[in-house]
Protein backbone atom coordinates (compact mmCIF):
# COMPACT_ATOMS: atom_id res chain seq x y z
CA UNK A 1 0.00 0.00 0.00
CA UNK A 2 1.21 3.42 -0.84
CA UNK A 3 2.46 5.69 2.06
CA UNK A 4 1.22 9.32 2.35
CA UNK A 5 3.23 12.31 2.54
CA UNK A 6 1.63 16.02 3.47
CA UNK A 7 3.76 18.73 2.67
CA UNK A 8 3.48 22.02 4.14
CA UNK A 9 4.09 25.01 1.22
CA UNK A 10 3.05 28.39 1.79
CA UNK A 11 2.52 28.94 -1.76
CA UNK A 12 2.55 26.53 -4.86
CA UNK A 13 1.32 26.23 -8.59
CA UNK A 14 -0.20 27.03 -10.91
CA UNK A 15 -0.14 30.99 -9.39
CA UNK A 16 2.84 31.24 -7.10
CA UNK A 17 6.09 29.08 -8.43
CA UNK A 18 9.17 30.00 -7.52
CA UNK A 19 12.25 27.77 -6.56
CA UNK A 20 10.97 25.75 -3.79
CA UNK A 21 8.23 25.15 -5.65
CA UNK A 22 8.95 24.11 -8.45
CA UNK A 23 11.10 21.74 -6.60
CA UNK A 24 8.16 20.09 -5.07
CA UNK A 25 6.72 19.52 -8.54
CA UNK A 26 9.61 18.41 -10.14
CA UNK A 27 10.20 15.65 -7.17
CA UNK A 28 6.59 14.61 -6.92
CA UNK A 29 6.14 14.26 -10.08
CA UNK A 30 8.48 11.63 -10.42
CA UNK A 31 7.67 9.14 -7.77
CA UNK A 32 5.25 6.54 -8.45
CA UNK A 33 2.06 7.12 -7.01
CA UNK A 34 1.96 3.55 -5.82
CA UNK A 35 4.54 4.32 -4.00
CA UNK A 36 3.92 7.70 -2.24
CA UNK A 37 0.91 9.81 -2.43
CA UNK A 38 1.62 13.70 -1.33
CA UNK A 39 -0.96 16.19 -0.13
CA UNK A 40 -0.38 19.77 0.59
CA UNK A 41 -1.84 22.53 2.93
CA UNK A 42 -1.22 25.51 0.97
CA UNK A 43 -2.38 29.34 1.43
CA UNK A 44 -5.13 30.51 -0.61
CA UNK A 45 -3.37 33.63 -1.98
CA UNK A 46 -6.38 33.63 -5.13
CA UNK A 47 -10.00 33.53 -4.23
CA UNK A 48 -10.80 32.02 -7.51
CA UNK A 49 -8.72 29.01 -7.03
CA UNK A 50 -10.10 25.74 -6.39
CA UNK A 51 -9.84 24.65 -1.99
CA UNK A 52 -8.94 21.27 -3.60
CA UNK A 53 -7.44 19.60 -6.44
CA UNK A 54 -4.87 17.35 -7.76
CA UNK A 55 -1.92 18.76 -9.56
CA UNK A 56 0.33 15.87 -10.78
CA UNK A 57 0.85 13.67 -7.76
CA UNK A 58 0.08 16.63 -4.96
CA UNK A 59 -3.60 16.21 -3.61
CA UNK A 60 -3.35 20.51 -3.11
CA UNK A 61 -5.57 21.86 -0.01
CA UNK A 62 -5.88 25.56 0.28
CA UNK A 63 -6.68 27.12 3.34
CA UNK A 64 -7.22 31.11 4.02
CA UNK A 65 -9.67 33.94 2.05
CA UNK A 66 -6.97 35.68 0.21
CA UNK A 67 -3.47 38.05 -0.13
CA UNK A 68 -4.65 39.96 3.16
CA UNK A 69 -2.74 40.31 5.88
CA UNK A 70 -4.71 38.88 8.54
CA UNK A 71 -4.81 35.54 6.18
CA UNK A 72 -1.23 35.04 6.01
CA UNK A 73 -0.79 35.46 9.80
CA UNK A 74 -3.46 33.27 10.35
CA UNK A 75 -1.92 30.38 7.92
CA UNK A 76 0.00 28.76 10.36
CA UNK A 77 -3.01 27.81 12.91
CA UNK A 78 -5.50 27.41 9.95
CA UNK A 79 -3.05 24.80 8.03
CA UNK A 80 -2.60 22.77 11.25
CA UNK A 81 -6.03 22.46 11.76
CA UNK A 82 -6.57 21.47 8.22
CA UNK A 83 -3.97 18.84 8.56
CA UNK A 84 -5.40 17.26 11.81
CA UNK A 85 -8.91 16.65 9.68
CA UNK A 86 -6.78 15.50 6.86
CA UNK A 87 -4.84 13.11 8.93
CA UNK A 88 -8.32 11.68 10.26
CA UNK A 89 -8.79 10.63 6.85
CA UNK A 90 -5.72 9.40 5.39
CA UNK A 91 -3.67 8.84 7.78
CA UNK A 92 -0.45 10.10 7.15
CA UNK A 93 3.12 8.63 7.23
CA UNK A 94 5.27 11.79 7.54
CA UNK A 95 4.72 15.74 7.54
CA UNK A 96 7.06 17.63 5.19
CA UNK A 97 7.85 21.31 6.23
CA UNK A 98 9.42 23.10 2.49
CA UNK A 99 11.77 25.79 4.46
CA UNK A 100 12.18 26.90 7.76
CA UNK A 101 8.87 29.08 8.42
CA UNK A 102 6.89 26.02 7.58
CA UNK A 103 7.71 24.21 10.95
CA UNK A 104 5.16 26.87 12.32
CA UNK A 105 2.33 24.47 11.06
CA UNK A 106 4.13 21.66 11.25
CA UNK A 107 5.47 21.38 14.67
CA UNK A 108 1.44 23.08 16.33
CA UNK A 109 -0.20 20.04 13.66
CA UNK A 110 2.10 17.28 15.69
CA UNK A 111 1.36 19.16 19.14
CA UNK A 112 -2.42 19.22 18.05
CA UNK A 113 -2.18 15.26 17.82
CA UNK A 114 -1.19 14.06 14.57
CA UNK A 115 1.90 12.13 15.78
CA UNK A 116 4.07 11.15 12.84
CA UNK A 117 7.87 12.24 12.51
CA UNK A 118 8.22 15.41 10.15
CA UNK A 119 10.92 16.12 7.68
CA UNK A 120 12.65 19.50 6.41
CA UNK A 121 13.88 21.03 3.42
CA UNK A 122 15.64 24.08 3.58
CA UNK A 123 15.89 25.94 0.17
CA UNK A 124 15.52 29.39 1.87
CA UNK A 125 16.72 32.58 0.16
CA UNK A 126 17.28 34.60 2.58
CA UNK A 127 20.19 35.09 4.47
CA UNK A 128 20.28 32.80 7.71
CA UNK A 129 20.38 36.34 10.00
CA UNK A 130 17.13 37.46 8.44
CA UNK A 131 15.49 34.28 9.14
CA UNK A 132 16.07 34.18 12.56
CA UNK A 133 17.11 37.62 14.29
CA UNK A 134 14.30 39.24 12.67
CA UNK A 135 12.37 41.36 15.31
CA UNK A 136 8.86 39.53 14.50
CA UNK A 137 10.30 36.16 14.53
CA UNK A 138 12.74 36.37 17.46
CA UNK A 139 10.01 35.45 20.22
CA UNK A 140 9.06 32.37 17.79
CA UNK A 141 12.60 30.96 17.11
CA UNK A 142 11.96 28.29 19.96
CA UNK A 143 9.40 26.55 18.40
CA UNK A 144 11.54 26.65 14.99
CA UNK A 145 14.30 25.50 17.28
CA UNK A 146 11.82 22.32 18.26
CA UNK A 147 11.60 21.53 14.38
CA UNK A 148 14.64 21.41 13.94
CA UNK A 149 16.12 19.37 16.76
CA UNK A 150 13.58 16.67 16.92
CA UNK A 151 13.20 16.38 12.40
CA UNK A 152 13.75 12.83 11.63
CA UNK A 153 15.79 14.43 8.25
CA UNK A 154 16.81 17.31 7.13
CA UNK A 155 17.51 18.04 3.60
CA UNK A 156 19.30 21.04 2.00
CA UNK A 157 19.76 21.71 -1.31
CA UNK A 158 23.37 23.17 -0.71
CA UNK A 159 26.58 23.32 1.11
CA UNK A 160 25.94 27.14 3.09
CA UNK A 161 22.30 25.37 3.80
CA UNK A 162 24.10 22.47 5.63
CA UNK A 163 25.64 24.91 7.58
CA UNK A 164 22.27 26.11 9.07
CA UNK A 165 20.66 22.71 11.04
CA UNK A 166 23.50 22.40 13.47
CA UNK A 167 23.60 25.67 14.44
CA UNK A 168 19.50 25.10 15.48
CA UNK A 169 20.35 22.00 17.39
CA UNK A 170 19.77 19.36 15.62
CA UNK A 171 22.49 16.42 15.32
CA UNK A 172 21.08 14.29 12.79
CA UNK A 173 22.44 13.47 9.43
CA UNK A 174 21.85 16.45 7.02
CA UNK A 175 21.48 15.46 3.42
CA UNK A 176 22.76 17.27 0.86
CA UNK A 177 20.50 16.79 -2.62
CA UNK A 178 20.62 19.76 -5.05
CA UNK A 179 18.10 20.85 -7.21
CA UNK A 180 17.38 20.43 -10.62
CA UNK A 181 17.86 22.47 -13.99
CA UNK A 182 14.71 23.83 -15.65
CA UNK A 183 13.99 20.68 -17.91
CA UNK A 184 12.99 22.70 -20.69
CA UNK A 185 16.37 24.36 -20.68
CA UNK A 186 17.83 20.72 -20.27
CA UNK A 187 16.12 19.78 -23.47
CA UNK A 188 15.86 22.90 -25.35
CA UNK A 189 12.26 22.44 -26.21
CA UNK A 190 12.05 26.04 -27.28
CA UNK A 191 11.48 26.09 -31.36
CA UNK A 192 13.88 28.67 -33.11
CA UNK A 193 10.83 30.38 -34.59
CA UNK A 194 9.51 30.64 -31.25
CA UNK A 195 12.86 32.50 -29.40
CA UNK A 196 13.29 34.73 -33.43
CA UNK A 197 9.95 36.23 -32.67
CA UNK A 198 10.33 36.83 -28.84
CA UNK A 199 13.99 38.55 -30.08
CA UNK A 200 11.56 41.05 -32.46
CA UNK A 201 9.14 41.18 -29.29
CA UNK A 202 11.95 42.68 -26.92
CA UNK A 203 13.66 44.82 -29.76
CA UNK A 204 16.49 42.66 -30.22
CA UNK A 205 18.52 44.24 -33.40
CA UNK A 206 21.38 43.25 -34.94
CA UNK A 207 24.50 43.92 -32.60
CA UNK A 208 22.89 43.72 -29.59
CA UNK A 209 23.48 41.57 -26.54
CA UNK A 210 21.40 41.21 -24.31
CA UNK A 211 22.15 40.14 -20.49
CA UNK A 212 18.87 39.05 -18.66
CA UNK A 213 18.29 37.81 -14.91
CA UNK A 214 14.75 35.58 -14.20
CA UNK A 215 14.34 35.77 -10.20
CA UNK A 216 12.40 37.72 -8.43
CA UNK A 217 12.69 41.49 -8.53
CA UNK A 218 13.57 41.42 -4.67
CA UNK A 219 16.63 43.01 -2.76
CA UNK A 220 18.38 39.43 -2.77
CA UNK A 221 18.68 39.60 -6.07
CA UNK A 222 20.65 42.59 -6.50
CA UNK A 223 19.13 43.74 -9.79
CA UNK A 224 19.92 47.43 -9.05
CA UNK A 225 23.60 46.29 -9.66
CA UNK A 226 23.58 44.71 -13.00
CA UNK A 227 21.58 48.18 -13.80
CA UNK A 228 24.55 50.09 -12.16
CA UNK A 229 27.15 48.27 -14.77
CA UNK A 230 25.13 49.31 -17.50
CA UNK A 231 27.16 52.67 -17.05
CA UNK A 232 29.89 51.03 -18.02
CA UNK A 233 29.05 49.10 -20.99
CA UNK A 234 28.05 50.29 -24.66
CA UNK A 235 24.81 51.29 -25.43
CA UNK A 236 24.09 48.00 -27.81
CA UNK A 237 24.14 45.90 -24.52
CA UNK A 238 21.29 45.70 -22.47
CA UNK A 239 19.31 44.08 -19.57
CA UNK A 240 16.18 41.75 -19.84
CA UNK A 241 14.71 41.97 -16.40
CA UNK A 242 11.91 38.72 -16.49
CA UNK A 243 10.07 38.16 -13.27
CA UNK A 244 8.16 40.75 -10.74
CA UNK A 245 8.54 41.42 -7.27
CA UNK A 246 8.56 44.04 -4.47
CA UNK A 247 11.51 46.16 -6.13
CA UNK A 248 9.77 46.98 -9.42
CA UNK A 249 9.34 50.23 -9.09
CA UNK A 250 12.38 50.96 -7.22
CA UNK A 251 14.09 49.32 -10.21
CA UNK A 252 12.42 51.29 -13.21
CA UNK A 253 12.91 54.58 -10.91
CA UNK A 254 16.77 53.77 -10.68
CA UNK A 255 16.96 53.08 -14.59
CA UNK A 256 15.12 56.30 -15.23
CA UNK A 257 17.32 58.27 -13.17
CA UNK A 258 20.65 56.61 -14.80
CA UNK A 259 18.50 57.55 -18.07
CA UNK A 260 18.72 53.66 -18.96
CA UNK A 261 15.19 53.32 -19.54
CA UNK A 262 15.73 52.65 -23.32
CA UNK A 263 18.58 49.75 -22.63
CA UNK A 264 16.47 48.18 -19.32
CA UNK A 265 13.13 45.95 -20.83
CA UNK A 266 10.89 44.90 -17.50
CA UNK A 267 9.07 42.00 -19.27
CA UNK A 268 7.13 41.09 -15.70
CA UNK A 269 6.56 37.93 -13.93
CA UNK A 270 6.10 34.85 -16.72
CA UNK A 271 5.20 31.02 -16.26
CA UNK A 272 7.58 28.47 -15.55
CA UNK A 273 6.71 27.05 -18.54
CA UNK A 274 7.83 29.79 -20.92
CA UNK A 275 10.42 31.84 -18.91
CA UNK A 276 13.33 29.39 -21.08
CA UNK A 277 12.69 31.40 -24.61
CA UNK A 278 13.73 35.01 -22.79
CA UNK A 279 16.60 32.92 -21.10
CA UNK A 280 17.72 31.31 -24.82
CA UNK A 281 16.68 35.16 -26.36
CA UNK A 282 19.59 36.40 -24.57
CA UNK A 283 23.20 35.99 -24.18
CA UNK A 284 24.44 36.57 -21.09
CA UNK A 285 22.86 35.68 -17.32
CA UNK A 286 23.80 38.22 -15.11
CA UNK A 287 22.73 37.21 -11.37
CA UNK A 288 24.78 38.78 -8.73
CA UNK A 289 22.62 37.78 -5.57
CA UNK A 290 23.49 39.22 -2.49
CA UNK A 291 21.81 35.56 -0.74
CA UNK A 292 21.05 32.40 -2.21
CA UNK A 293 19.76 28.90 -1.15
CA UNK A 294 21.16 27.60 -4.23
CA UNK A 295 19.72 29.08 -7.50
CA UNK A 296 17.64 27.26 -10.19
CA UNK A 297 17.55 30.30 -12.32
CA UNK A 298 21.62 29.86 -12.41
CA UNK A 299 21.25 26.32 -13.14
CA UNK A 300 19.18 26.72 -15.92
CA UNK A 301 21.09 29.23 -17.62
CA UNK A 302 23.98 26.97 -17.96
CA UNK A 303 21.82 24.53 -19.28
CA UNK A 304 21.10 26.84 -22.03
CA UNK A 305 24.58 27.47 -22.56
CA UNK A 306 24.26 30.87 -21.37
CA UNK A 307 27.43 32.59 -20.19
CA UNK A 308 26.98 33.49 -16.15
CA UNK A 309 28.64 36.34 -14.25
CA UNK A 310 27.41 35.72 -10.85
CA UNK A 311 29.09 35.90 -7.34
CA UNK A 312 29.22 33.03 -4.95
CA UNK A 313 26.71 34.26 -2.19
CA UNK A 314 25.10 31.60 -0.79
CA UNK A 315 24.63 28.28 -2.41
CA UNK A 316 25.87 29.48 -5.71
CA UNK A 317 29.55 28.46 -4.47
CA UNK A 318 28.52 25.00 -5.19
CA UNK A 319 28.09 25.18 -8.81
CA UNK A 320 30.01 28.57 -10.17
CA UNK A 321 33.62 28.44 -10.19
CA UNK A 322 36.33 30.43 -12.09
CA UNK A 323 40.46 30.61 -11.96
CA UNK A 324 40.85 33.90 -9.74
CA UNK A 325 38.58 32.33 -6.80
CA UNK A 326 38.65 28.42 -7.60
CA UNK A 327 42.44 27.75 -9.15
CA UNK A 328 41.95 24.30 -8.23
CA UNK A 329 38.58 23.69 -10.17
CA UNK A 330 37.63 24.01 -14.04
CA UNK A 331 35.86 27.59 -14.55
CA UNK A 332 31.69 27.46 -15.28
CA UNK A 333 31.11 31.27 -14.99
CA UNK A 334 32.65 34.40 -14.46
CA UNK A 335 32.40 35.36 -10.87
CA UNK A 336 31.97 38.71 -9.34
CA UNK A 337 31.84 40.42 -5.78
CA UNK A 338 28.84 41.69 -3.54
CA UNK A 339 27.53 44.84 -5.00
CA UNK A 340 30.05 45.52 -7.66
CA UNK A 341 28.76 47.29 -10.69
CA UNK A 342 32.35 47.64 -12.61
CA UNK A 343 33.25 43.71 -11.83
CA UNK A 344 30.36 42.88 -13.98
CA UNK A 345 30.96 44.87 -16.62
CA UNK A 346 34.72 43.91 -16.84
CA UNK A 347 33.28 40.21 -16.79
CA UNK A 348 30.72 41.06 -19.37
CA UNK A 349 33.09 42.82 -21.74
CA UNK A 350 35.93 39.66 -21.07
CA UNK A 351 33.18 37.45 -22.46
CA UNK A 352 32.33 38.82 -25.73
CA UNK A 353 35.97 39.52 -26.10
CA UNK A 354 36.99 35.53 -25.82
CA UNK A 355 34.28 34.02 -27.36
CA UNK A 356 36.05 30.30 -28.04
CA UNK A 357 37.23 30.83 -24.05
CA UNK A 358 33.62 31.53 -23.25
CA UNK A 359 32.53 28.59 -25.80
CA UNK A 360 34.80 26.48 -23.58
CA UNK A 361 33.52 27.60 -20.56
CA UNK A 362 29.37 27.60 -21.45
CA UNK A 363 29.98 23.77 -22.64
CA UNK A 364 31.50 22.82 -19.51
CA UNK A 365 29.00 24.34 -17.13
CA UNK A 366 26.20 22.80 -19.41
CA UNK A 367 27.96 19.79 -18.78
CA UNK A 368 28.18 19.72 -15.15
CA UNK A 369 24.12 20.48 -14.83
CA UNK A 370 23.47 17.37 -16.99
CA UNK A 371 25.49 15.21 -14.81
CA UNK A 372 24.88 16.49 -11.37
CA UNK A 373 21.76 18.91 -11.51
CA UNK A 374 18.93 16.68 -12.80
CA UNK A 375 15.38 16.24 -11.83
CA UNK A 376 15.46 12.24 -12.18
CA UNK A 377 18.61 12.05 -10.27
CA UNK A 378 17.45 14.25 -7.67
CA UNK A 379 13.77 12.68 -7.53
CA UNK A 380 15.49 9.49 -6.80
CA UNK A 381 18.03 10.66 -4.21
CA UNK A 382 14.98 12.21 -2.31
CA UNK A 383 13.02 8.88 -2.18
CA UNK A 384 16.08 7.08 -0.97
CA UNK A 385 17.87 9.25 1.08
CA UNK A 386 14.89 11.69 2.54
CA UNK A 387 11.44 10.51 2.55
CA UNK A 388 13.02 6.92 3.19
CA UNK A 389 14.51 8.23 6.66
CA UNK A 390 10.53 9.07 7.87
CA UNK A 391 8.98 6.40 5.93
CA UNK A 392 10.98 3.82 7.59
Amino acid sequence: MAKKILIFSLAYYPHFVSGAEAAIKEITDRIDPSDIIFHMVTHLFDMSAPRNERIGNVWVHRVGFGNAYLSKILFIPLAALKARALHRTHRFSALWAMMTYMLFPTVLTRTIGVAVPHILTLQDGDPYERVFTRKCIKPFVPILDYGFRTAACIQVISTYLATWPPKRGYKGEVVLIHNGANPRDVQGECKREEIAALKRTLGKKEGDIFLVNTARLVHQKAYDVTIQALKFLPEHIKFIVVGGGDEEKKLKNLAKNLDLEKRIVFVGKVDRSVVSHYRQASDIFVGPSRSEGLGNAFLSAMASRLPVVATQEGGIADFLFDKKHNPDKEPTGWVVDKDNPTQIAEAVQDILAHPETTKVITERARAMVLRSFNWDMVAQDMRERFFGKALS
